[in-house]
């Protein structure tokens, strides 16, 4: 399934069944395989023909070549590389890896070389002009006038209703998308959510980011996730009104979101009602969207073609356990290739 190195490969980690191989789907076959030699770590982003593994209770980071198996164990980051970790990127061929860390407003990043096999010194993001007034807006209202006593609740990516401060699924709670616009992926952006479920889009190559004004207000309920298919970022939106769900793909431009793509509401609608989670890959002009729920009717993995709106499911995985998966999925895109070297 994966000798085409031209193939497209769909890797999914479950978070609830650690112990259940990886699942790869191959778009060029448009059949599922298991991949047995994942490693026991989540894996948090990908590049090219690799993927990038993180070991939770440690912080260490592992390249993997899934098509070879071959592995590289990074060396630490620099000391000078303090606060909480929001988000882990990796792009570019041969490959950079960028850790985002801090608090908003206050963020850094660190970035490894893999040509040097060495990390580059933090170094602090500056607030893009022009974000700072409507952003601190925003925290007010979802802090609330007294001071932030009020806590706020919304729609996680595990799918529960929960407070502000939870954090994620463990296989996407530093997961970002990177758009590069630039050949060998100089001009890199990567995108990736708040604790509040705002995007935050970070210039690497200027070292400045933005928070993005939110789609939905921050009351309601929905589920969010980014991606980045054909060099463009798209959040993509579950949400329930009334007796229906509706799943959109939204652009940031011009200062402001604007809808690209839907899904067909015969096919949204079994979403109604399952807590269901949405999480998404890119790959190509196209991307991957793996709704995750209890209620197996409200569960699913689907493809869309942003450029026409065409909306098609993929075949139900089985096999480890003869069924398709129940649990959280988290999907990564890379192109099985024998060269890519860790």
């Amino acid at each position: 399934m994966l000798e085409d190195s031209g193939h497209q490969g769909q890797e999914e980690d479950q978070e609830r069944l650690p112990a259940r191989p990886a699942a790869v789907f191959d778009s060029a076959e448009r059949a599922w395989a298991w991949w047995r030699g994942a490693p026991g770590s989540a894996p948090v982003a990908a590049a090219g023909g690799l993927v990038l593994y993180r070991d939770a209770a440690t912080g260490e980071l592992t390249v993997v070549n899934p098509l070879t198996g071959a592995s590289r164990a990074l060396p630490p980051p620099p000391s000078t590389a303090a606060g909480a970790l929001q988000a882990v990127a990796m792009y570019g061929s041969p490959y950079r890896v960028v850790l985002i860390l801090g608090e908003l407003p206050d963020l850094s990043m660190a970035s490894f070389d893999s040509t040097k096999d060495a990390w580059e010194g933090a170094v602090a993001l500056t607030r893009k002009a022009g974000d700072g007034e409507a952003s601190s807006r925003e925290r007010v209202a979802e802090e609330g006038e007294g001071g932030g006593d009020d806590t706020v609740y919304f729609l996680s990516k595990s799918g529960d209703v929960v407070a502000t401060t939870m954090q994620r699924s463990a296989s996407r709670q530093y997961s970002s998308a990177v758009a590069c616009r630039g050949s060998g992926g100089g001009d890199a952006v990567a995108y990736f959510l708040s604790h509040s479920g705002t995007v935050v889009a970070c210039d690497l190559a200027r070292r400045a980011f933005a928070e993005l004004p939110r789609i939905l207000p921050v009351y309601h309920e929905y589920s969010i996730d980014v991606v980045v298919c054909g060099g463009a970022a798209y959040a993509v939106v579950l949400s329930e009104l009334l007796d229906t769900a509706s799943l959109r793909v939204w652009e940031h431009a011009g200062g402001a979101w604007r809808q690209v793509a839907a899904m067909p509401p015969a096919m949204s609608h079994a979403f109604r009602g399952g807590k269901a989670d949405v999480n998404c890959v890119g790959h190509g002009d196209r991307l991957m969207v793996c709704v995750s729920s209890g209620d197996a009717a409200a569960r699913g993995c689907f493809m869309c073609d942003v450029g026409t709106n065409g909306w098609e499911e993929l075949p139900r995985r089985a096999g480890g356990d003869g069924d398709a998966a129940a649990g959280f999925v988290a999907a990564l895109s890379f192109e099985p290739r024998m060269e890519a070297a860790v």
